[in-house]
């Protein structure tokens, strides 16, 4: 594991209403983990929504890679670890690592986050007191690989979902919260695909906020046998929320 100070690890044993049909944590449960793990992280080092709040300034996820070794079954005992990995210009980077009790590696997750004010709702350089985490941070041959390149953009719609954002779908900020992208994205996949495969690949690029009542189309192309596109889409302003690409495994 990384050489950090930073580094933050719990114990969690997957829940009956975090599984699917197989009796499996689900990918969107895995990411609510994800999330949850982060949050604590923060909390734990003094940079939290609630530590930036009176600098007007928060974080906000822009991207992650989740790759799956394997999903765990109802009950296993699991452990999660996450970091802080450092900072590519105005982006914070955190890694996840999610392995069995005996160190059976399970999933890992890259994350790119950036700093927004929360008055202009526009991105904000982070200030000297975040950058000077960079001291502690793990080395960088430690850390997963950064994310680079651009997401394949859906071109074709081959299935579709409506939604609309209700007062439960929002996270503490207000806005749709990132892992009910990831479920809404999902759900459109054939309920074949869904039964018997396993999501082994998935890059999200979050680039908008949903609000309450908005009406949001999910969208999924099949770019190739196992392989999509995605894209959370408004229909009122034309905007995209949110794109992705995944890649399943029998």
């Amino acid at each position: 594991m990384v050489d950090t100070d930073l580094l933050y690890t719990q114990d969690y044993r997957v829940r009956a209403y975090e599984i699917d049909a197989q009796q499996r944590m689900t990918v969107p449960a895995l990411s609510r983990l994800m999330q949850e793990a982060a949050l604590q992280n923060v909390i734990q080092i003094g940079m939290s929504y609630w530590d930036l709040e009176p600098h007007h300034i928060s974080w906000v996820l822009t991207r992650q890679q989740i790759e799956v070794k394997r999903l765990p079954d109802l009950n296993e005992p699991i452990r999660i670890h996450t970091y802080p990995a450092g900072f590519l210009r105005a982006f914070a980077l955190r890694d996840f690592w999610v392995e069995t009790q005996e160190g059976e590696p399970i999933a890992q997750s890259a994350s790119t986050w950036l700093l927004m004010d929360t008055r202009t709702r526009r991105m904000a350089n982070p200030p000297d007191f975040v950058l000077a985490f960079n001291e502690r941070m793990p080395p960088r041959e430690q850390c997963l690989p950064r994310i680079s390149g651009q997401l394949e953009k859906l071109k074709a719609t081959d299935y579709q979902e409506d939604y609309t954002v209700h007062w439960h779908d929002l996270d503490f900020n207000q806005h749709l919260n990132n892992t009910l992208y990831i479920q809404w994205m999902l759900d459109p996949v054939p309920a074949a695909v869904l039964a018997e495969r396993q999501l082994a690949f998935l890059d999200i690029e979050y680039r908008a906020e949903g609000q309450l009542a908005d009406a949001l189309q999910s969208e999924v192309q099949e770019i190739e046998p196992g392989a999509y596109c995605h894209r959370i889409f408004r229909p009122a302003d034309g905007k995209v929320l949110a794109n992705a690409y995944t890649r399943w495994q029998y």
